[in-house]
């Protein structure tokens, strides 16, 4: 079955580590026919959220607020997997990553669990080889939401564990 997947990108550079295993990743899942989208965080006006509880009805456009986050629902709306890919900053994953991680709220709250429920995946890179703190909070995430994890690839230099994750997908 082909798949729609959405990766959201959280590294502060273009052409790091992160955009390695996403391009790696990417690269498996359109060779089993899956179609890719691709949001690189840094670059979008995504404000934080502001914890309102006002969502709304449309699911394109859940959010009191109005920003970039209406691509990104749009993309969610249809996709089928949510790809977290993140560098490791202070033991966990990047601000804008977690801003868009919460602000799926409006999203949860729009659509309810059933229809939210997704598959997911963690990409992440560090120098060091500590990713305890964000892979607990990738786990307890899709856990309370009721996603599955398809798959968590931790490190640099693991592209080839990422195409086969993206070829599985």
């Amino acid at each position: 079955m082909k798949k729609n997947i959405l990766i959201l990108n959280g590294a502060a550079r273009k052409n790091g580590n992160t955009a390695s295993l996403i391009q790696a990743l990417s690269d498996g899942a359109a060779s089993a026919g899956h179609k890719i989208q691709n949001f690189y965080l840094d670059d979008m006006n995504i404000h934080s959220c502001k914890g309102c509880l006002g969502a709304d009805s449309n699911s394109k456009s859940p959010c009191t607020q109005k920003d970039d986050m209406d691509k990104i629902y749009v993309a969610f709306s249809e996709c089928d997997v949510v790809v977290f890919a993140s560098p490791v900053y202070f033991w966990t994953i990047t601000g804008t990553l977690k801003n868009v991680a919460d602000r799926l709220y409006a999203e949860l709250e729009c659509l309810g669990y059933k229809k939210f429920a997704r598959e997911c995946v963690l990409l992440m890179t560090a120098d060091g080889a500590d990713y305890s703190q964000a892979v607990t909070w990738y786990r307890t995430y899709e856990h309370n939401i009721g996603w599955k994890n398809r798959g968590e690839i931790l490190g640099k230099r693991k592209e080839r564990e990422a195409y086969r994750l993206g070829a599985s997908l």
